[in-house]
């Protein structure tokens, strides 16, 4: 299939495109390079030795997007692109709706007007709110605890609905958790512009010396040691969870969750990383983010079942690999 990546020189776009191209995929990115860096795309042709056409467009330009759809035609889109820091949307939300929403809205448009009916969402999560882990597909929908994920939320219910009113579209809509890690090659992973928002490139930048410290936030939370609890998934899994999704698409709309069903803490992942590479990460616990909730895990039987999809790697091999593609960078 012939599929439209959009934000696909961002860290899990950039993945996913190398698992599409194995899988005989031909893909088309575009990215406007607010949180990718343009070396990425000459990286992934080496990769998988392929030409990738790339368009560095924003996906709320309509008309921009209009000639990359006129110019191919595409059997579907996996969508990435928008922005995703949870503290920053708490700050910024407006930019956040705004960015968010109508992207997923002109894309949703102009598959309708060129007829693509295969439509993967990148969504997350934080749709589910401040609800009982494992979190389960079936899950009636909570208010959110940031604007970050109310967009998440809104563009699922879009999608949702756009998917009833035109039953010739096939939808999947990726719940993901966190995603950390990076390509066995070294050559790819999680390389944000400016100061880190996630949490594992900001602890490879301290192990490097790049930042004094990690702050960690809140040691208060009802977890096994204080700190918040996520379900941390490599980013190569999270990469073959989308195509496995695009390859079982069919009429309809449909959920799934990509983790691992597993919850690690912050002091955990932590004292792994410290463990399998070797190095100190200097921390210090710091007040709560606005935002934030302690314990977020998924329950991922419902994508073993219907996609075939098991994510494979550790907490382990994902500190490994972010620091084996954080010592290929030029400080």
């Amino acid at each position: 299939m012939k599929i439209l990546v959009t934000g696909g020189l961002g860290f899990i776009g950039s993945h996913t495109t190398i698992e599409l191209i194995a899988k005989k995929h031909e893909v088309v990115i575009v990215d406007n390079l607010v949180n990718a860096k343009i070396d990425v795309l000459t990286i992934l042709e080496g990769i998988t030795n392929e030409t990738i056409p790339f368009y560095p467009y924003d996906v709320t330009n309509y008309e921009k997007m209009s000639e990359v759809f006129q110019q191919h035609q595409f059997d579907g889109v996996i969508h990435f692109a928008g922005l995703k820091a949870v503290g920053e949307s708490v700050e910024k939300p407006l930019e956040y709706y705004q960015n968010n929403l109508i992207s997923t809205m002109t894309l949703t448009q102009l598959c309708r007007e060129h007829a693509v009916h295969k439509f993967v969402f990148s969504s997350s999560a934080t749709v589910y709110g401040d609800q009982e882990s494992p979190l389960m597909e079936h899950f009636e929908l909570k208010k959110t605890t940031n604007p970050y994920g109310e967009t998440k939320a809104m563009c699922e219910r879009i999608l949702s609905d756009v998917g009833h009113a035109r039953p010739a579209f096939e939808i999947s809509l990726l719940r993901y958790f966190n995603p950390i890690g990076a390509h066995e090659s070294g050559l790819i992973g999680e390389n944000p512009n400016g100061i880190p928002n996630n949490l594992m490139p900001y602890i490879t930048k301290v192990a490097k010396g790049e930042l004094s410290k990690l702050n960690v936030f809140g040691d208060d939370y009802d977890t096994v040691d204080g700190t918040g609890v996520r379900d941390y998934i490599h980013v190569v899994d999270l990469a073959k969870g989308h195509v496995a999704a695009l390859e079982h698409l069919t009429k309809g709309v449909h959920i799934y969750n990509l983790g691992t069903g597993k919850g690690t803490s912050v002091l955990e992942l932590i004292q792994t990383f410290e463990a399998v590479n070797h190095v100190n990460v200097p921390f210090e616990i710091v007040a709560r983010r606005a935002g934030d909730i302690a314990t977020c895990y998924s329950d991922a039987s419902k994508a073993k079942e219907e996609l075939h999809f098991v994510a494979e790697k550790g907490i382990a091999e994902m500190c490994r690999d972010a620091w084996r593609f954080e010592n290929n960078q030029l400080n």
